[in-house]
């Protein structure tokens, strides 16, 4: 892949990047920049053997999937809502994004379920491509999503009925 090449691609993915990472990232924008910038890196550093043409989000959402769990430290796993929302009072966290109660709930969430729930409802990835994106099996993104479901309804005090989080509600499907 030529730099040019490479350039064109990430001018067209990098606002999904963004929203990946500031979703996996529970809203810190210094947090998601950072990790953009070191996806990027990555992705450019190994961009002459990219081979998958029309998959180039895929591939770039891998890297930043990677980045992302090895700098999970910095987006630590809260105990219940309240913690997140005293942590995000007092850091850099937007109390006016829109979609800041989601955020706080994501926040709970293990980083393995925070990535699969972020990828099939956020992204619209289906199982299958989220699987191959965490080099994870299929059931177990299942089960992450399953997982990752139940807590966010219950942080977000959401009932059974709520089409938002039922089974199913990805973008594309489950896959």
């Amino acid at each position: 892949m030529t730099r040019e090449d490479f350039i064109t691609h990430v001018e067209r993915e990098q606002e999904a990047l963004r929203g990946f990472l500031l979703a996996l990232c529970c809203g810190n924008k210094d947090d998601a920049d950072d990790l953009a910038q070191d996806t990027l890196v990555k992705a450019y550093l190994s961009s002459a053997g990219y081979q998958d043409k029309g998959r180039f989000r895929a591939w770039l959402f891998t890297i930043a999937h990677n980045t992302f769990l090895n700098h999970r430290a910095s987006c630590r796993t809260m105990a219940n809502i309240e913690e997140a929302q005293t942590l995000a009072s007092s850091t850099s966290a937007d109390a006016s994004f829109a979609h800041q109660s989601l955020y706080l709930a994501l926040r709970t969430l293990p980083p393995k379920e925070r990535s699969a729930i972020t990828l099939f409802y956020l992204s619209g990835y289906s199982i299958k491509e989220i699987a191959a994106i965490t080099a994870t099996s299929e059931d177990a993104i299942k089960k992450q999503l399953s997982r990752g479901r139940e807590k966010l309804k219950k942080e977000l005090q959401i009932d059974d009925h709520s089409p938002s989080l039922s089974q199913g509600g990805g973008a594309r499907g489950t896959g």
